[in-house]
């Protein structure tokens, strides 16, 4: 269609639609602009316009709640819904209910200009909106930001959930991969089925095809019965391979062989199983490098490439830092730590870190602040001092080897045995000093968990059980802080 078209244009705020409606007209559009939800749809249903652009918040009604009421009407009228409320449910609310394209605000005007023009010449669809659209849920959104880079994510997001695309979600360490794989199936068809995630890093090479396609009894030594795999258990769901670039090539001639006739064996197994998941997967690593070197199957990265999605480092995304940390003080205070703030030394102190472990960095600092300083608001001298420790925590390995706890406790046992002048301690020494260690190490590993003793068990690498018996052992408060 050409620049003949008429364009319905509503939003509340009166300048934009001023700047909108003379920047549509100067390329020849004819533009009917209202503050009113009831009057565009008036427009719509009488059959007026070509294009719709509506704000999300109107003085009577919500843009989103009109977009299937229009498309029931008039499938064929393309709808770009503007919003400042830039989160990802809102994109996702967008693209469900059938709107052309979702444009956060503020937005650039050739932007718009671009997104109208390709609306007008698309051929028509004839489909009604979709109305199966997961509730808002507020603080349970798994990704925040209000970025340009962050919209882009929210709005590839929106498009692909509800496809069955196989997605491969690139970017650093610490960016939040699995919590877009996680969006893509909570906000997809797939949302009523399992969603199932595993770890190419953390199996065993030798276990890794039984791991993910199961296993007949007698299979190898030690398979006494029958096991699923995971692509068993996501029967119906997503499967999420998370740092795929890690997947032995043995394994991944496997998965080759399954994107390719959608059907797999297990191991030992003669029967052909078909495969009814849809796959996103996902690295930190740079998967051509790994082609180039021969550890990476060129066939194998294109079958996974088909919906290629980016994910920022923390970096590109430094607008993003007071959203993020007071996100993360909400969370923390709803998990019984007390309420802090951040000040605006703070924030700046945020901003010019590097952050190479990128949001799960920041989350753990915000973490160990809420948890260790009595100070109600985070100032750059806090922070500075955090940034600092963790430095110091990632160039020694975490704990310090050269001047690490084994020496600290050897000095101090010699100092120990020398006090004693050539007699012996008394008997229990043992046990003193364990208990001497193991407090203080459990005390601060509560702390750097906000007291969530399951994953301070998982820190540790102790049963969740035995943690709590340490507790009662060692008379460890938490409510008290640590020492």
């Amino acid at each position: 269609m050409s620049e003949d078209a008429t364009i319905l244009v509503a939003d509340d705020d009166r300048t934009l639609r001023t700047v909108i409606g003379r920047a549509l007209g100067g390329v020849g559009y004819a533009v009917r602009a209202t503050g009113s939800a009831e009057s565009l749809w008036r427009w719509a249903r009488a059959g007026e316009g070509d294009l719709v652009v509506v704000d999300v918040v109107m003085p009577d009604g919500d843009g989103l709640d009109l977009l299937p009421r229009i498309k029931r009407a008039r499938p064929d009228l393309p709808v770009i819904v503007m919003s400042a409320r830039n989160t990802l449910m809102t994109a996702i609310r967008a693209n469900e209910r059938g709107a052309y394209e979702y444009l956060p605000k503020p937005f650039d005007l050739d932007e718009l200009m671009a997104i109208v023009r390709r609306a007008l010449a698309r051929p028509h669809a004839g489909e009604g909106a979709e109305e199966d659209v997961p509730p808002e849920t507020g603080d349970s959104l798994p990704l925040v930001g209000r970025s340009p880079a962050m919209q882009e994510v929210f709005r590839a997001i929106a498009r692909l959930a509800a496809t069955d695309l196989t997605v491969l979600i690139t970017g650093e360490s610490g960016t939040g991969k699995e919590l877009v794989a996680r969006a893509l199936h909570d906000f997809g068809k797939r949302r009523d089925r399992a969603f199932v995630a595993v770890n190419m890093a953390a199996i065993p090479r030798d276990l890794i095809e039984s791991e993910l396609f199961g296993h007949e009894r007698g299979a190898f030594t030690g398979a006494a019965t029958r096991a699923a795999g995971r692509f068993e258990q996501a029967d119906g769901g997503t499967l999420f391979l998370d740092e795929i670039g890690d997947m032995p090539p043995e394994a991944q001639t496997r998965l080759l062989r399954v994107l390719q006739q959608g059907e797999y064996t297990t191991v030992g197994g003669r029967r052909p199983i078909r495969a009814d998941v849809r796959i996103v997967a996902a690295t930190h690593r740079d998967l051509m490098a790994l082609i180039e070197k021969g550890r990476f199957r060129e066939d194998l990265y294109y079958r996974l490439d088909v919906a290629p999605l980016r994910l920022p480092p923390l970096r590109e995304r430094l607008d993003d830092m007071p959203l993020l940390a007071a996100h993360f003080l909400d969370r923390v205070r709803a998990e019984g730590l007390p309420a802090k703030r951040l000040g605006a030394g703070g924030i700046e102190r945020l901003k010019s870190h590097n952050w190479p472990g990128n949001v799960r960095e920041l989350e753990n600092l915000i973490r160990r602040v809420a948890a260790l300083y009595v100070e109600e608001t985070i100032d750059d001298a806090i922070v500075a001092n955090e940034i600092g420790g963790a430095r110091e925590r990632a160039q020694f390995g975490g704990l310090p080897e050269d001047d690490g706890v084994e020496d600290s406790v050897d000095r101090h046992l010699a100092r120990h045995f020398a006090a004693h002048k050539g007699t012996l301690p008394a008997p229990g020494l043992y046990g003193r000093v364990l208990r001497q260690v193991e407090r203080p190490l459990i005390l601060r590993t509560l702390a750097a968990t906000g007291g969530n003793q399951l994953r301070a068990a998982a820190v540790l690498g102790l049963n969740r059980n035995t943690l709590r018996k340490k507790i009662r052992d060692l008379d460890i408060d938490f409510a008290r802080g640590p020492a």
